[in-house]
């Protein structure tokens, strides 16, 4: 059984492995990789692996922390606060959110302080960054925006690739399951992914990315090397590459969406065993076609 608390990053690929780019175009594959048998399940990531809905979000996490941290009596100046809270916010990124509250409580706790529950801290984050995105939201609702505006560019283009090979796919996200599913529907990809959505839950140990990965395996009967994934965080890169699978880093740029990769993101998820790397989805049709037939 596979267990339900998420590990810490652990390197795989030291910065120095050798990369290569499909001729013509932004796919850096990791290493010697090429790949096997065609996938027979896709696992995706949500938030900044297909969704933008949320980008921004350590803009609201980050302080948030701070005023909880200098709330202790604490010396320390805001920017120095800032920076312990930022390095180990985005550390665990691609983790579920608690896990980052869990480390905010233990700061908190070094400082002299009392800290509350840490679902409380995820509760007031949550309503935070509802107040900065609820008019996208609303935007998507009436048709002000296109889904389209507010995916990872190309994001439906590689899920309609995928339909057409009929070829079931499954999302994971660290977000609670319920904003994730009124998300998704916002976003009109529910007809990509039916009832296969999993986020996470208020007992954080009954969900995990792990765990979804080991029940698309047992259900259907099929090894890891049957499953392809895609993520902009390591919790999930690390999981596929554990049982086997082909492990597509999203090093999205979030906020700029120019088809250049995020640099932070990149060298954390090639260490994490990505096999290969992948701005955005902009060139779908060619990184389907080379996940298939390994035709570079």
């Amino acid at each position: 059984m596979t267990n339900n608390i998420e590990a810490d990053f652990r390197q795989v690929h030291d910065t120095g492995v050798t990369t290569r780019f499909l001729p013509g175009c932004s796919i850096e594959v990791i290493g010697d990789f090429c790949p096997g048998k065609p996938p027979e399940h896709v696992l995706f990531d949500f938030d900044g692996t297909l969704s933008l809905v949320r980008e921004g979000w350590p803009e609201i996490m980050i302080p948030m922390m701070v005023e909880y941290l200098q709330e202790t009596g604490t010396d320390e100046d805001p920017k120095a606060l800032y920076d312990v809270c930022s390095k180990f916010v985005m550390e665990l990124t691609g983790k579920q959110t608690i896990y980052q509250m869990f480390r905010l409580a233990a700061e908190i706790k070094q400082r002299g302080g009392t800290p509350l529950d840490p679902l409380e801290y995820k509760d007031d984050y949550h309503n935070r960054l509802m107040q900065r995105i609820e008019s996208r939201r609303e935007r998507l609702r009436t048709g002000e925006a296109h889904p389209s505006e507010m995916v990872v560019p190309g994001s439906i283009e590689l899920l309609e690739l995928l339909q057409k090979r009929d070829v079931p796919v499954y999302l994971a996200s660290g977000t609670d399951e319920q904003y994730v599913r009124e998300e998704v529907e916002l976003l009109q990809l529910d007809k990509f992914f039916g009832r296969h959505v999993y986020g996470a839950q208020d007992d954080y140990k009954s969900f995990s990315k792990a765990q979804v990965i080991e029940r698309i395996l047992r259900e259907n009967e099929v090894d890891g090397s049957s499953l392809l994934g895609f993520g902009d965080g390591y919790v999930e890169i690390q999981n596929i590459y554990d049982v086997g699978g082909t492990a597509i880093a999203v090093a999205s740029d979030e906020a700029n969406r120019d088809g250049r990769p995020d640099p932070w993101k990149r060298e954390r998820l090639i260490g994490a065993g990505a096999h290969a790397v992948v701005p955005d989805y902009a060139e779908a049709e060619r990184l389907i076609e080379w996940i298939w037939t390994g035709k570079e």
